[in-house]
């Protein structure tokens, strides 16, 4: 049995590489996604580099545009974008259906090459039983690691964090630095600029002129020396009176003249 189907070798081998390739894609890519599903339940905590750069880029445009008008497009964007190596997984998953395309041609080819040669029905067979036998392992993989459903997931997951989690955490932190600033505006910078210019101001300003207990001295600097309401701070009441009867004395002395 296994004779008749390596009797074309080349070709089995072809077809059996092709198709093995197309589940490996397959494969790869579910695991990426599954991998990328769990970081995404975790965010907070996770060490993910795409998904770290997707929260900074996040934070950058909201703090640019205040807010992200279509977060929904900016995750299928990120999810375009994501990469094995230097490879999309876009691409691979194009390069899956395509390697298992190109194998069911190459089966086609030896197929119809066996019929040219006049082969008889046996040796042509496994050519459709290889194809047949590969096409429903490619999509029975397929089906069991739905890639389109775990995108799905990852989609939801990021647009969930994104609005209901992280927006709200700037908003919160925006709100929190608007009610700090005005208290951390008394800095001691502004403290020492509001003592200078209190000094300049209280330089610039004329110096007030003592006021005699609210009533206007009288003309007569008898009378004025001779109320005892007037302080002279460092002349005791002694003095003052010898001051006053020297005053009266010197006044007497012109009156005479």
């Amino acid at each position: 049995m296994l004779a008749i189907f390596f009797q074309h070798k080349n070709f089995m081998i072809g077809i059996l590489a092709l198709l093995f390739a197309s589940i490996i894609c397959q494969i790869v890519m579910g695991v990426i996604y599954h991998r990328l599903i769990w970081e995404t339940e975790h965010m907070s905590t996770t060490t993910n580099k795409s998904l770290q750069q997707l929260k900074l880029k996040f934070s950058g445009y909201s703090k640019i545009n205040e807010k992200v008008a279509n977060v929904p497009v900016f995750v299928d964007k990120f999810i375009s974008h994501v990469k094995i190596g230097a490879i999309p997984l876009s691409m691979l998953k194009h390069l899956s259906g395509q390697l298992m395309l190109l194998s069911v041609l190459v089966a086609g080819i030896g197929a119809c090459l066996g019929i040219i040669h006049n082969e008889n029905f046996f040796s042509i067979v496994p050519f459709y039983v290889v194809s047949f036998l590969g096409l429903y392992c490619y999509f029975a993989v397929s089906s069991l690691i739905d890639i389109p459903g775990k995108i799905n997931i990852l989609r939801i997951n990021l647009v969930d964090y994104l609005e209901n989690h992280l927006a709200n955490r700037l908003e919160q932190t925006e709100l929190d630095m608007q009610m700090i600033s005005p208290r951390g505006q008394d800095t001691p910078d502004t403290h020492q600029t509001a003592a200078g210019t209190e000094i300049q101001n209280n330089s610039a300003a004329p110096s007030p002129v003592p006021e005699s207990d609210g009533q206007n001295k009288p003309n007569d600097p008898e009378a004025a020396y001779a109320s005892e309401g007037t302080d002279i701070p460092g002349v005791s009441d002694a003095e003052l009176k010898e001051l006053e009867m020297l005053l009266q004395e010197i006044a007497a002395t012109f009156t005479i003249s």
